[in-house]
């Protein structure tokens, strides 16, 4: 009986006389806890170059279009990639009274913001983003005729094939898109675009129908829209250290 009253006296002296120790030893159980609930992994950056497919699609079915665009992003940060796209279009505007060809070329610049929790390792993109785009272009109008409402004379159409050279125009465009890994470093990716038109070369006694990049054009408005699908492939250039807590 005396020796236990001896050891629970000690006991009870070394906890007051030492108090910040055991305190201190808990508070390293918990720290040392809280790291080991942590994954660390390598998450990649680099560069990643896409083939618009929606433009290689339309060329193989459209007799009276061709186009290929090239894209680009490199990732900035963790949720910022700097983007941009530069690509080819010829495309042909046939109606009842005009046949119009068009043929340039365009690059786009901007930012793509990636708003979705990726899982630990994976690349996968919903995004937001913006682009300015400037193309380059002329315009050759082949034929048209002289619109009037009396049936009673056959159509006066005219071969007029007037080339209009070194056009230009430039415009703003907000995108919105996925990027999805599929295996390895390939990606499949969809997007649509909202631009309005800043700026475009007046032409004399005629309009701009097609602006390549930019595509259809309208004299009632400065809107217009776009969309597309492309595969990628990602070049890991670097890799970044990131910690993630594990959630019992």
């Amino acid at each position: 009986m005396n020796l236990r009253l001896t050891y629970i006296f000690f006991i009870s002296v070394l906890f007051m006389a030492f108090p910040g120790e055991f305190y201190a030893q808990e508070n390293a159980e918990v720290e040392y806890q809280q790291v080991t609930d942590s994954i660390f992994y390598k998450d990649k950056y680099g560069l990643t170059v896409s083939l618009d497919l929606s433009r290689i699609g339309t060329s193989l079915w459209d007799s009276e279009y061709q186009g290929l665009e090239i894209g680009a992003d490199y990732r900035f940060s963790e949720d910022l990639y700097i983007a941009g796209e530069l690509g080819n279009e010829n495309s042909v505007y046939r109606e009842d009274n005009i046949l119009n060809e068009t043929d340039g070329s365009y690059i786009k610049l901007g930012v793509n913001y990636n708003v979705y929790d990726n899982w630990i390792g994976m690349q996968n993109l919903i995004y937001v983003g913006f682009r300015y785009g400037f193309a380059t272009y002329s315009q050759n109008l082949k034929t048209y005729s002289i619109y009037t409402t009396d049936s009673y004379f056959p159509p006066d159409q005219r071969d007029a094939d007037r080339n209009f050279n070194n056009l230009t125009a430039n415009w703003l465009e907000l995108q919105a898109g996925i990027r999805v890994n599929i295996f390895g470093n390939f990606y499949l990716g969809a997007h649509l675009q909202l631009k309005t038109m800043i700026t475009s070369t007046s032409i004399p006694n005629f309009d701009n129908l097609y602006v390549p990049g930019f595509r259809r054009t309208y004299d009632y408005s400065s809107i217009g829209a776009g969309w597309g699908y492309s595969i990628s492939y990602m070049i890991p250039l670097y890799t970044k250290t990131k910690r993630q807590a594990v959630r019992n």
